[in-house]
Parts: C-alpha cells; sequence; structure tokens
C-alpha cells in the first residue's frame, strides 16, 4: 500500500469513527442533523458512480430518492411495524427497476441529450406523485409505523437510526470502494475516459453503462428510504430537479473521481446550508441564504477546481513552495553576502 492510498484509507477511517462517536457528545438536533447528512451523502455516492465513475451526468437522480422514499410509505402496513427485512429490499428494488428502464432508453443518447431525458424521466416520476391520489398529491403522505427488525432494530429511536443509517453509509461506501477497484470498476473508468476505444478494443460499452446506471439507482432508492424513515413523512419535492442539482453540486464541491469527495461534499453542502440559514448569525439575510451558499460554491469551485478533497494536497504544495522560495532567498542573501 502506497503512502498516498495509507493517507486515503486513514482519512475514511478517522472519518467513520468520528461518526461513530458522535452521539455520545451530541443532543438531539445534533444527532437528527448529522443523520440526514449521512443520508444525503449516501445519495451523494450513487452519484459519484455514475459521475465520477463512468462519465455520465445524470439530472434525474432524485426521481430514484423519491421513489425509494415513496415505497418505504406505501409498502407500510397502517396497524403494525413492516420489517426491514422485505421493506428495504422492496425500495430499493422498486429504484432499481425504474433506473433500468430509464437507464435503457436514455443510455442510447449522448451528452446534453442524455442529460434532458434523464431529466424528463424524473419530471414524469414527479408529476405522477403530484398530480395522483397515489403520492397524496402536494401535500404527501405520512408512515404511520416505522419499520424495525423484530427486538433487535427499533427505528423509532434517532439514536439507532443515527445508527443504521451509518451502517448503511460503511457499506455502500465499502461496496463501491471493492467494486470500482474490480474488472467493472476499470471497465467504467476506461468508458470514462475513451468510450470509443473501449468499444475498438472488444467491450461492449452498454451493458456496463446500463449496470452502472441501474446500481446507481438502487443505492439512489436507499437513501429515500432511509429518509423517508426518519422524517416519517414523504412529499413530492423529493422528485423535483432542484434536490438532483443539489446533489451534483455535492461531488463536484467535494472532488469528482473521489468517493472520499461525495462523502466530504455532501457534509460541506448541507453544514454550509444550515450555517447561512442560521438567523442567530445572520439576523435577516438568513432568508437569502442561497446567495451566501451559491458564493461560497462559486469561490471553492474557482480556487479548488479539483473539489475540496485537493485541498490538502494544494496546501503540502504551496507550503513546500513557500520553504523553496524562502531557502532560495536565504541562499541568495549568503552568496551576496
Amino acid at each position: 500500500m502506497t503512502h498516498n492510498e495509507t493517507s486515503k484509507f486513514a482519512f475514511v477511517a478517522v472519518f467513520f469513527v468520528a461518526l461513530a462517536a458522535f452521539p455520545f457528545f451530541s443532543g438531539n438536533f445534533g444527532v437528527d442533523l448529522v443523520s440526514k447528512i449521512m443520508i444525503y451523502a449516501i445519495f451523494a455516492l450513487s452519484l459519484e458512480l455514475l459521475v465520477g465513475g463512468a462519465g455520465l451526468v445524470c439530472f434525474g437522480q432524485a426521481a430514484f430518492f423519491g421513489i425509494g422514499a415513496y415505497m418505504a410509505v406505501l409498502l407500510s402496513p397502517e396497524s403494525e411495524p413492516a420489517s426491514l427485512l422485505w421493506l428495504l429490499p422492496a425500495a430499493v428494488l422498486a429504484a432499481g427497476l425504474y433506473a433500468l428502464v430509464v437507464g435503457s432508453l436514455s443510455l442510447r443518447t449522448k451528452g446534453v441529450y442524455f442529460i434532458m431525458v434523464t431529466l424528463a424521466f424524473a419530471q414524469m416520476a414527479y408529476f405522477v406523485v403530484h398530480d395522483t391520489p397515489l403520492g397524496g398529491g402536494s401535500d404527501g403522505i405520512y408512515l404511520n409505523m416505522k419499520p424495525g427488525l423484530g427486538s433487535l432494530i427499533h427505528l423509532d429511536s434517532p439514536v439507532a437510526m443515527y445508527f443504521f443509517t451509518l451502517a448503511c453509509l460503511v457499506a455502500v461506501f465499502v461496496f463501491l470502494a471493492v467494486l470500482l477497484r474490480s474488472r467493472f470498476g476499470r471497465a467504467l473508468a476506461g468508458i470514462r475516459v475513451n468510450e470509443q476505444r473501449m468499444r475498438a478494443t472488444g467491450f461492449s460499452t452498454y451493458p456496463y453503462k446500463l449496470a452502472a446506471f441501474t446500481l446507481s439507482g438502487a443505492i439512489a432508492g436507499l437513501a429515500g428510504f432511509l429518509f423517508a424513515v426518519k422524517d416519517g413523512f414523504v412529499n413530492p419535492e423529493m422528485m423535483s430537479w432542484h434536490l438532483s442539482g443539489a446533489v451534483l453540486v455535492m461531488i463536484i464541491l467535494g472532488g469528482l473521481g473521489h468517493l472520499r469527495g461525495a462523502l466530504i461534499g455532501a457534509f460541506a453542502f448541507a453544514l454550509l446550508q444550515e450555517f447561512f440559514k442560521s438567523e442567530a448569525i445572520f439576523g435577516d439575510f438568513a432568508k437569502h441564504w442561497h446567495l451566501g451558499l451559491g458564493l461560497v460554491i462559486i469561490a471553492a469551485v474557482a480556487f479548488l477546481p479539483h473539489g475540496l478533497v485537493d485541498l490538502p494536497a494544494q496546501l503540502r504544495a504551496r507550503l513546500a513552495g513557500g520553504l523553496t522560495g524562502g531557502s532560495e532567498l536565504g541562499g541568495a542573501a549568503t552568496k551576496k553576502g
């Protein structure tokens, strides 16, 4: 294992250990906030597989997120808690099946046309739950009883929900890390770099892209399921294009091509959002929190084009440059004297 790989592994290990210890030092608000951010991190990882892994910019990721959320509510019985053993796989499967349908059609297009087709399919799903009784219309629907697993897991407790979400986040991260190092992951990397060359070497790229798209949708469905269970409520805004745009900003902010970037971007985006929304800090200006958040994101993209994940490397380079410059000046002064 190289020094670079060791530092990456150390960062991820410390990151997850810190998340595991966080509830013991925080109140209910902090636990709920970080639970939400971890769900966004899973959502960001799902899109990172597409954009960073295969070079496919999808603008309809919120549809899979929303389908997973709605399935969690629609399939739950009203009189008793559902079992996680079947409800969670059902929600993930529903999102994955819709992703399979969307991907099989949209992947026949490229570039901006692919982006627009995925957006169109997402808007279709949005209007199905917004304009029909199926999803409760614009008011949304409530989850009567949160699912569990007998006496082992009770997701009614915020702390239990926190650790269950953390376990899902770790599982998704490890799964994608292994997947992207496999032959499948290397094929996706080749497609991202030069799809025409991959075809010339004998790879049928369409099945690889479709598999990645379907898997990405299923993971987004998992995030939506967790979000619905945490809040006990779903509404059509969970499928809006605004959310697809937000998760795209997360992975760009964190750094494309890095799973760590998806984690960092999700936390940075959500925490910045909470910061600029704070009336205690910004007073009436908190109503215009989009302005402050937008300016910070623009500055981050301008000064860190490779994302926040590249910040340590830039700091080391500047520090090394400063030390080198200082040594050269000192040597010149010595020679002059």
